[in-house]
């Protein structure tokens, strides 16, 4: 048993490292263990299914921080995994067995893949996207002319069918749903991202569902429910991932779609908090409880995590958002759109759009849009301004693209 009291996080993610180097920041002197699966030092996950896959980014340019910093700031990595905690005695036990105490504990943990349960999911040649050793395996099968058969119309799926596309690929992807990211974007945005990918050659099948895969000695086939069968080189399943609440389940955490915090970001036990993809937290916009996978979520509750570690009692107030690059276009939504009563649409000329969502009260709860980035990336990031602020904008001006945002936060 090793008695000094340590900072604990359990998970070396973005959001383990970003917590690690706050706490050091934030003045804590004592150990900091950083315990993590992977043998990977934190990095982020981005330009996994975008730079990494493309060739524009090394696995080294996707570390969080220079390797040498962990050592500077006195942060010991472990290669691991957490066996149990005991929050009675602020205990973790370690996989080999080895017990340690910690101060506080911050529950980093993400989630894992879903994965697809058909037979031959798990046949050579069918790979999933969540770690740098995934997109290690997945980048050299990106071959110019072998064709990429992507499983789910999501975010990852999406960006994968472009990263191949830039390398030469053939690509179809395999939606379940009768159109692409029902359930994060209004139905013209998906539309407009159906429309880019079939204009840069993917064959997007929608209402399809894929029945099983099949080894045909070179290659696999993917049956399709339609009777349809799709000849891939590689088969890349991008359905998401399921939160990682096995360990605090075990811990008697109280546990639902994520791990429940507080607006503090701790869990029902003392001393012990979660942060990220694994994180259930009440949405500063409607006190409702949320749960988001984002860059901008790990990056800002890692630090919030920390500060309330060292006894800071700060609650987490910042608002969803995030972005997924496709080709030179941009999709990025923020807030919480669920909560608009109202929608008002505001076009950018013939290849951009957005949407403004406000509540009852005419209050800005909610914006999304897509476009070209050279078109959205500034109506997009003064349009998070009048969200953060909570602005009130006349639904009339927001829709009039020749009325500047700017303009409005000025008002």
């Amino acid at each position: 048993m090793h008695n000094t009291p340590a900072m604990v996080i359990v998970g070396a993610g973005h959001v383990g490292g970003r917590a690690a180097q706050a706490l050091r920041e934030g003045g804590w002197g004592g150990p900091i263990m950083l315990v993590g699966a992977e043998l990977h030092l934190p990095y982020e996950r981005p330009p996994l299914s975008k730079a990494l896959l493309t060739g524009e980014r090394t696995a080294a340019q996707c570390a969080l921080r220079e390797p040498a910093s962990y050592a500077a700031d006195g942060i010991t990595h472990f290669t691991s995994t957490v066996d149990a905690i005991d929050p009675a005695t602020r205990q973790i036990t370690l996989a080999d067995g080895r017990r340690f105490a910690y101060h506080a504990l911050l529950l980093a943990t993400g989630g894992h893949l879903r994965w697809i349960d058909i037979p031959g999911s798990h046949l050579p040649g069918v790979l999933g996207l969540r770690t740098l050793d995934d997109a290690a395996a997945l980048a050299p099968r990106l071959v110019e002319g072998t064709h990429i058969v992507v499983i789910g119309g999501g975010f990852i799926g999406l960006e994968v069918a472009a990263s191949a596309r830039a390398r030469g690929c053939r690509v179809s992807v395999v939606e379940g749903a009768p159109r692409l990211l029902g359930r994060a974007v209004p139905e013209s945005i998906g539309a407009r991202v159906l429309a880019l990918h079939r204009a840069q050659g993917v064959d997007v099948r929608l209402d399809s569902a894929p029945t099983a895969i099949v080894s045909r000695g070179d290659g696999l086939d993917v049956q399709l429910a339609d009777g349809r069968v799709l000849a891939a080189d590689t088969v890349v399943v991008g359905v998401g991932i399921t939160p990682a609440i096995g360990l605090a389940q075990a811990a008697g955490l109280s546990t639902a779609r994520g791990v429940l915090v507080n607006a503090e970001l701790r869990t029902s036990a003392e001393g012990i908090y979660a942060a990220g993809d694994v994180a259930e937290f009440p949405s500063a916009l409607s006190g409702e409880t949320i749960r988001q996978e984002t860059w901008h979520n790990a990056e800002t509750q890692a630090r919030t995590a920390a500060r309330n570690m060292l006894g800071a009692h700060e609650a987490y107030t910042e608002l969803p958002w995030f972005w997924s690059d496709q080709y030179d276009h941009q999709l990025q939504v923020a807030g919480e759109p669920a909560l608009g009563a109202t929608t008002v649409t505001r076009t950018l000329g013939t290849d951009a759009e957005m949407h403004f969502y406000l509540d009852a009260g005419g209050r800005l709860v909610g914006v999304s849009g897509f476009g070209p980035l050279s078109t959205v990336a500034k109506e997009l990031k003064l349009a998070r301004l009048l969200l953060e602020r909570r602005a009130k904008p006349v639904p009339l001006q927001l829709a009039d693209a020749g009325v500047k945002l700017k303009s409005l936060l000025a008002a």
